[in-house]
């Protein structure tokens, strides 16, 4: 038997109209650096509908890549519509690639058009000569003088589209499984690789970012990404936003605490999102410089796992809730969220909320063995993660890295540790990071959330070395605070108070930054080869004592 409903496809021109039919005086904000600048719904729609008639003029067809390297502005929204709503495919390229990756996306992608911001243009200047299909680059805020004789087309963004009409025929017509935007892992192992979403996925996405038991969006709402856009599509918010109403403010380049605070302070958003190290900054901003936050409903926290004392932080001393949320490019990225149960209070309800979260509605998740086993949902059985739903990839671009997903069509995640039977799952480790001493598992996430708990420490990670006796021992990288003495061994008396003596590390090292990746993850294998060419000043402890 079939349904009677209507089958309306799920595209994001179907999104695009919507959001100009219902909110054309909703907001979106672009910080300048020294002030900000302001346009409506209205305005983007009409500012998307002249640059898809620009591309369309530039012969840009249903399935043609169009790339951007743009900050989070008005402008990248612009972008974020246009293209899928005519048909095309969105590419996010993340500005922070090395040249060579930067380009071997473009060139894997085959993007015909690259969308970029004038203050970036020399970044893109490094790679444009090696890019083979791009044909034709538009700079906003500048003439690109730099990039000419590369090779492609070089315009200005405002002489292609500014002459173009203000309406455009939205296609709501396109099947919804067609590609509408893809995103590249960051490339942390080998070279990136594709994700492509597809209009039916970012629709449902969208939808399930607005819950309740997600973030909550409405028109209510000022939603601030300071996620990337080129980030698995700043997680799903710009989308979400334009879907609700909420106003969205943009913070453009200036993703450091002494702009966040001030653009917070005058436009009062209501949600923001971010990784661990920006609200660290912000938390440590505010405290100091003693800024009102009191309107933000909530934080959110994602990226790498989240310590406790930046959760504890912003509660107690400024008086916002903090959520955690986990996902990776592959699932769109919503996959869990660490909202504590009903009922839930005290200091039990910290203990859910530092969890890597609950599996969020639309996604399935299981623990497998080493050898593909379902293990228990029982909170104690540790195992690899792998996950299944319809905003999560069943494969990466062109078929890269097949062994990434299972033989039943589940991702494998590649990231460590135990589920519940309530959904809560706790990460230990990413599977390529995880200890194993005389045949145990150290958790690394444990050790770092513990070590950034601890007074005087600014970030903390630690990874895996070689050990004659023991296979695997940790080592442990830590940033002070500025006119912080803290020593190893105070650490390690830390460390004792919460976990088992053979799991603390026997080497320490002092340094000045965590390495990072381009979306702000703790790089590991940076330091792993820092300590394997000797380049870090490892200090070894004595024993404990017993």
């Amino acid at each position: 038997m079939q349904s009677t409903m209507q089958d309306v496809p799920l595209t994001l021109g179907f999104l695009l109209r919507h959001g100009l039919a219902n909110f054309g005086k909703s907001k979106v904000v672009t910080c300048t650096g020294e002030g900000t600048r302001e346009t409506t719904f209205r305005e983007v729609g009409e500012q998307a509908a002249q640059l898809a008639n620009g591309l369309a003029g530039m012969g840009i067809r249903d399935g043609d890549r169009v790339a951007t390297f743009q900050w989070n502005n008005a402008e990248h929204l612009v972008s974020y519509l246009a293209i899928p709503g005519m048909g095309a495919v969105l590419h996010t390229l993340n500005v922070r690639l090395f040249t060579e990756q930067l380009v071997y996306v473009a060139n894997h992608a085959e993007d015909r058009v690259i969308i970029v911001d004038g203050s970036i243009v020399a970044l893109l200047a490094k790679a444009l000569p090696e890019m083979k299909t791009v044909e034709h680059v538009l700079v906003h805020g500048g003439d690109g003088a730099e990039l000419q004789g590369m090779g492609p087309t070089i315009s200005r963004y405002e002489d292609v589209v500014g002459s173009q009409p203000t309406t455009f025929d939205w296609r709501t017509d396109l099947d919804e499984r067609s590609a509408a935007a893809m995103c590249y892992t960051s490339g942390t192992t080998g070279n990136p690789k594709g994700v492509v979403y597809s209009h039916r996925s970012v629709y449902l996405h969208s939808m399930a970012a607005c819950m309740g038991s997600a973030f909550g969006v409405g028109e209510q709402d000022r939603v601030l990404p300071v996620v990337p856009m080129f980030h698995a599509n700043a997680w799903g918010l710009a989308y979400a936003a334009w879907m609700a109403g909420a106003d969205m403010i943009m913070p453009d380049r200036y993703l450091q605490a002494e702009y966040l605070c001030p653009l917070m302070t005058n436009e009062r958003p209501t949600i923001v999102a971010g990784v661990p190290t920006v609200w660290s900054a912000v938390l440590r901003y505010a405290v100091e410089n003693n800024v009102d936050v009191s309107f933000l409903r909530t934080v959110i926290c994602g990226g790498s796992a989240v310590p406790l004392s930046l959760m504890k932080g912003f509660q107690e001393q400024l008086g916002v809730r903090v959520v955690q949320a986990w996902g990776m490019t592959e699932t769109s990225p919503l996959a869990a969220i660490a909202h504590a149960p009903a009922g839930v209070t005290g200091e039990e309800e910290w203990t859910y909320r530092a969890r890597t979260g609950r599996v969020f509605a639309g996604v399935e998740c299981r623990i497998v063995d080493d050898a593909g086993a379902e293990l228990p949902a029982d909170g104690e059985a540790v195992g690899e993660f792998e996950v299944r739903g319809p905003w999560v990839t069943a494969s990466y671009y062109q078929g890269d890295d097949p062994e990434r997903f299972s033989d039943d069509g589940w991702l494998r995640t590649g990231d460590v540790g135990t589920l519940d039977d309530m959904g809560f799952m706790q990460i230990t480790d990413r599977s390529k990071d995880v200890i194993k001493s005389g045949g145990e598992w150290i958790s690394s996430v444990d050790l770092e959330n513990t070590l950034m708990d601890a007074e005087g420490v600014l970030e903390a990670a630690v990874i895996a070395v070689p050990d004659d006796r023991w296979s695997e021992r940790p080592l442990a990288a830590v940033v002070r605070e500025a006119g912080s003495q803290i020593t190893a061994e105070q650490l390690r008396d830390k460390l004792s108070a919460h976990l088992a003596r053979w799991q603390l590390p026997e080497r320490w090292t002092f340094i000045d930054e965590v390495p990072k990746t381009s979306v702000g993850k703790f790089d590991k294998k940076v330091l792993r080869k820092q300590y394997a060419d000797g380049d870090l000043d490892v200090q070894e402890l004595a024993p404990p004592p017993s």
